[in-house]
């Protein structure tokens, strides 16, 4: 395995996971994206633990239990609360200790649901934060104080980080690791991990395909192939053939089955294609525009603006933000 030397660090970063009873076990695997890291860089950086308040064995929220730590006075650079399939209900005595240790960690970071807890904490008060979509409007209504995005894979705000749902704290890990060590060895977790490099933080937690959920074959297949095919005119032909119907069948069983006519499909599946380029970086506008088949920036902006009521150049000044 390819090593990579990395700068002299005084001393091991310790990195801890802090559960609780009814914690969700995936968001766990966020420690191994630190674990991984370890493997590929020279010297090792990051000391990972499990810790709980009263430590011993923790139930999770199906058969998995843990075997954890109590937390006490060490010192943590990086702290991470995990999420459950509710709402989490923290102790007293978990608040108290995450404020203390909010003023002493380089990092305090939530999974999904975990983001209650530092919410119930106090910590999240005046910070931009986010959770699983789902539960995103329960802490908005229930933490007043906290601005709530929810359509963020994660977010950062100063010291604080809060991640979607669960599979967002592997993004979460991966954007630390990143900070810390650079993209080439965060890369390569991420490949160890066989993970697209990593979502960027300001990436929707809303997928168009996922949306539409077609029930057939041919409509998905006729979806794959647009997906595939976004420099293309898309128009209802094409599709038509790709999914083995006559134009006619295909527009009333796709209309049927997603409950979108093709064209506002398409458009989805262009804009989200263009959003994930915008997050990216790397392209001009013009060029994302063609790309995802808008042939123009202007198109595209009228798209955007019907999508998200800003243009594509705010996006991306949003995305530099998160």
């Amino acid at each position: 395995m390819r090593q990579f030397k990395t700068k002299e660090i005084a001393a091991m970063q310790r990195v801890g996971f802090i559960v609780y009873p009814g914690f969700q076990i995936i968001g766990l695997a966020a420690a191994t994206a630190f674990e991984v890291a370890n493997l590929v860089s020279d010297p090792p950086v990051y000391e990972v633990s499990v810790h709980s308040e009263s430590g011993g064995t923790i139930r999770g929220s199906d058969a998995v239990s843990v075997d954890s730590a109590t937390l006490d006075d060490t010192h943590f650079d990086t702290l991470i609360v995990l999420g459950g399939t509710g709402i989490p209900d923290s102790s007293t005595g978990l608040r108290q200790y995450i404020r203390i240790a909010a003023k002493s960690v380089r990092r305090l970071a939530s999974i999904c649901t975990g983001a209650f807890v530092l919410a119930e904490a106090g910590v999240l008060d005046g910070r931009r934060a986010t959770t699983h979509w789902l539960l995103a409007p329960e802490l908005r209504t229930r933490f007043p104080a906290i601005k709530v995005e929810e359509d963020r894979i994660f977010l950062i705000d100063g010291t604080i980080w809060t991640s979607a749902g669960m599979s967002a704290g592997i993004d979460l890990a991966l954007a630390m690791i990143e900070k810390d060590l650079g993209r080439e060895i965060a890369r390569s977790v991420a490949q160890k991990l066989v993970l697209y490099h990593r979502r960027a933080g300001g990436q929707s937690q809303h997928s168009t395909l996922l949306a539409l959920e077609p029930k057939s074959d041919r409509i998905q297949s006729a979806l794959d192939h647009a997906r595939r095919n976004l420099r293309n005119s898309l128009s209802v032909e094409e599709l038509a053939e790709a999914a083995h119907l006559s134009p006619r069948q295909f527009s009333r069983l796709f209309r049927a089955e997603t409950g979108e006519s093709p064209a506002k499909a398409i458009e989805q599946l262009r804009i989200e294609a263009a959003r994930l380029m915008l997050e990216q970086g790397r392209h001009p506008i013009e060029v994302i525009a063609r790309e995802t088949g808008f042939d123009d920036r202007n198109r595209m902006r009228r798209a955007f603006l019907r999508a998200y009521g800003v243009p594509p150049q705010d996006i991306r000044r949003k995305l530099a933000d998160a």
